[in-house]
């Protein structure tokens, strides 16, 4: 029976069938999607959601619009301790919420394709290095009072927790081969940035890598973000920074 509600958070209605989704709708989750690129308003804080999960998209944390008021509720939600989970974008977008810079690397690199990260902070969140998914442009600052949990070598932050509820990673462990197959498609003028792994790379590195990043996802979600959930949302007060 399910009774716990997770807001799906997409900035692209084509975003389905992903990881994450799936381990929670596997674990009694009912899903409840919004899209802010396609004018669908966010829930107030209290319509009984045990968490939001924030997807990745083209768009920049440092957009207007319906980017700057999507800023402005991940700080309410957060502000509340409710558990967060932000996915590249996502993860942008709480290091925006907290006062914290999003910007490009100086030389214009991009990250596409599978990238190892290390860890950098609490051993359960990360115990050794791993080759992740990647695709964006753009990387966090480490915002104030945060804590730096992974890095890498191109984006030095690459993910990071700020109170006991709320995650920021850069890179994409939802990504399956699949939807891989479909971004390189979807956004092939990317594969010839600098930086970029090409499509034959990336599909060989899919047979090496996604079954870790995969195997690593289901552990992080069980081991941290599912105790979030349960009880009373807004256990552990999350600290308002920036």
């Amino acid at each position: 029976m399910r009774h716990r509600k997770a807001l799906l958070i997409r900035h692209t209605k084509r975003m389905q069938g992903d990881r994450v989704s799936a381990w929670l709708s596997g674990n009694g989750f009912e899903l409840d999607y919004r899209c802010p690129a396609e004018g669908e308003e966010l829930p107030e804080t209290g319509e009984g959601h045990a968490l939001a999960v924030v997807y990745g998209g083209v768009q920049s944390a440092n957009d207007d619009g319906y980017v700057g008021d999507e800023i402005s509720w991940i700080r309410r939600w957060i502000g509340e301790g409710r558990p967060y989970l932000g996915l590249c974008l996502g993860g942008q977008l709480l290091a925006r919420a907290l006062g914290a810079t999003v910007a490009g690397y100086p030389e214009a690199l991009h990250e596409v394709g599978f990238v190892e990260i290390r860890p950098a902070g609490d051993p359960d969140f990360l115990p050794g290095p791993l080759y992740v998914y990647q695709w964006h442009k753009e990387g966090f600052v480490l915002p104030d009072g945060a804590e730096l949990l992974a890095a890498g070598d191109t984006f030095p932050n690459q993910a990071f927790r700020f109170g006991r509820a709320a995650y920021a990673l850069q890179f994409h462990p939802e990504v399956t081969v699949d939807i891989m197959r479909e971004w390189m498609v979807d956004g092939a003028a990317s594969l010839a940035a600098p930086g970029a792994s090409s499509k034959a790379q990336q599909l060989r590195d899919a047979d090496r890598y996604s079954d870790d990043m995969a195997a690593w996802l289901e552990t992080f979600l069980a081991r941290n973000i599912l105790p979030l959930t349960v009880g009373n949302p807004r256990q552990g007060r999350a600290r308002r920074g920036g």
